[in-house]
């Protein structure tokens, strides 16, 4: 089989998808041919800006040289060239792997392929996952089979079954129309992460492999650890993710053995020269203890930098200790929300203000650069509950700090709870490109939840004596920019003290 796996992303999106790099070696390894077209490379695309870049330009995080990126852009349509990928190659599938608010990107791409020039589509992710009949619908015909779960089992066999000229339709996580009727299969079981595939990037294009992470462009690659998540969080698919597969008896979250990371740390040194690694996990400190110490263990051989995402209640001396001396970079928190209340009861999360206080200083005290990630615009969310987000990260020593509009992805609980409120429209896509708020809240209008983000940063960095001039800039009118310009320039001169964590 010749199969084109397909990745729509915008541009400046720069983390490597380790799925891509884990179905590239599993199809090769079963003889098929396999070419990638990702669409992270194309500037302009779906309107897009360089979502890296916009981080530093509006305070969220370091500013860095791009101009080894800038030799990398493709400024040619996006469409005539994936018209042209599909001329050239002449694939016998096409494999979409895309995210819920990438989705549109995708369909607009093979919407632009000629009808009789595509070829069988399979569309996969979280969100044909759960909301396969709107996957297929959104499509308008472009898609002919939706992946739910994993892909790493299934993709294989629809390969195998179809360059045999078998039936696809009794394959475990395929979902189908055909002839009007609805063939919905059972979901296949979790993969087995200790499956020794290594992840192959070769198809990517050399920007790829570089990532802005505190002030430079690291040459920076994936390293899977865990998958899923022992917490439920609101916003996240997480939850639903467990209970999926709780039903069919079993268990989401898994643990890579320690050995196996090694073996791809290695490889990832070797094939691709990595000179940093970022441990994918949702929450990296998710180990028992034995397992954290035979991580840092086997880590200490290699010493190279490394940037990690946990949570707030999973941080120790100890571990901050251990993890300092074997070559740890940057931690990366989600805080989401200020107000203990509201996070508790809304989004789901039980640890206290005290204690994500307490456990962040133990890493800012040594020395350890933090991000801090937060959410605005929930469901029920007011004003003022949104300032209880800015005090609380008033009181953190954060280098890089994140404000995000709350989004409805499919999967999530949130997103129940969202409809149900009439705060979102039942069928529709989640989108979070160029970061706006879609929920409509009667009592927190959706310019109001803009502004806030727009200067959430100023709030958080600059004197509360300057927040009557902050909230003049919160206003994207003429008036407002140019406040909001010349703010931004202040806090960064007087209040951003990047120096305080540079490197030795």
């Amino acid at each position: 089989m010749k199969v084109l796996l397909f990745y729509p992303n915008l541009y400046g999106m720069n983390t490597l998808p380790p799925a891509l790099g884990l179905f590239t070696s599993i199809l090769k390894s079963e003889g098929h041919e396999v070419k990638l077209f990702d669409t992270s490379v194309y500037k302009g695309l779906y309107d897009s800006i360089d979502t890296d870049k916009k981080k530093s330009d509006n305070l969220n995080a370091r500013p860095y040289d791009d101009s080894l990126l800038k030799k990398y852009v493709r400024l040619s349509s996006a469409e005539n060239d994936f018209r042209l990928a599909i001329d050239d190659f002449r694939p016998d599938l096409i494999a979409m792997s895309a995210t819920e608010d990438m989705y549109p990107v995708g369909i607009n791409l093979l919407l632009s392929l000629r009808t009789k020039d595509r070829p069988p589509v399979v569309a996969g992710g979280v969100f044909p996952t759960f909301a396969p009949d709107l996957a297929l619908q959104y499509s308008q015909g472009s898609i002919d089979v939706v992946l739910r779960g994993e892909g790493e089992m299934t993709l294989p066999e629809l390969c195998r079954t179809m360059e045999a000229g078998g039936d696809i339709s009794g394959i475990d996580g395929l979902y189908m129309k055909r002839n009007g009727i609805l063939i919905s299969n059972r979901l296949p079981a979790p993969t087995d992460v200790n499956i020794p595939h290594l992840p192959d990037y070769s198809q990517f294009e050399e920007s790829r492999f570089y990532r802005p992470m505190q002030g430079k462009l690291r040459r920076m690659l994936p390293i899977t650890t865990i998958r899923g998540c022992p917490y439920t969080c609101g916003y996240c698919n997480s939850p639903s993710q467990k209970e999926i597969y709780r039903q069919d008896g079993h268990e989401f979250l898994r643990k890579k053995r320690i050995e196996g990371i090694r073996l791809e740390l290695n490889h990832c040194l070797k094939a691709y020269k990595a000179d940093s690694f970022y441990f994918w996990a949702d929450t990296f400190l998710a180990w028992n203890d034995s397992e954290f110490d035979e991580f840092c263990d086997m880590y200490s051989d290699f010493k190279l930098p490394f940037w990690i995402q946990t949570r707030p209640e999973t941080i120790t001396e100890y571990k901050i200790r251990r993890l300092k001396d074997i070559g740890l970079l940057r931690i990366a928190f989600g805080i989401e929300h200020g107000n203990e209340t509201f996070r508790r009861e809304i989004l789901g999360r039980k640890v206290t203000n005290e204690v994500i206080l307490k456990n962040l200083k133990v890493v800012t005290d040594h020395d350890i650069p933090i991000s801090v990630n937060n959410i605005i615009g929930f469901p029920s969310e007011t004003r003022e509950l949104a300032f209880d987000t800015i005090e609380f990260n008033r009181k953190i020593r954060s280098d890089g700090i994140n404000a995000y509009a709350y989004t409805p992805f499919h999967g999530t609980p949130l997103r129940k709870r969202s409809e149900d409120l009439g705060y979102i429209e039942k069928g529709s896509l989640a989108r979070c490109i160029n970061n706006p708020t879609m929920i409509s809240m009667p009592h927190f209008a959706k310019n109001e939840i803009e502004g806030i983000i727009r200067c959430f940063v100023l709030y958080t960095k600059m004197p509360k004596s300057r927040w009557k001039d902050i909230k003049r800039a919160e206003s994207a009118t003429a008036e407002g920019n140019r406040i909001w310009e010349e703010l931004k320039d202040e806090c960064l001169r007087s209040y951003m003290h990047y120096g305080d964590h540079e490197e030795t």
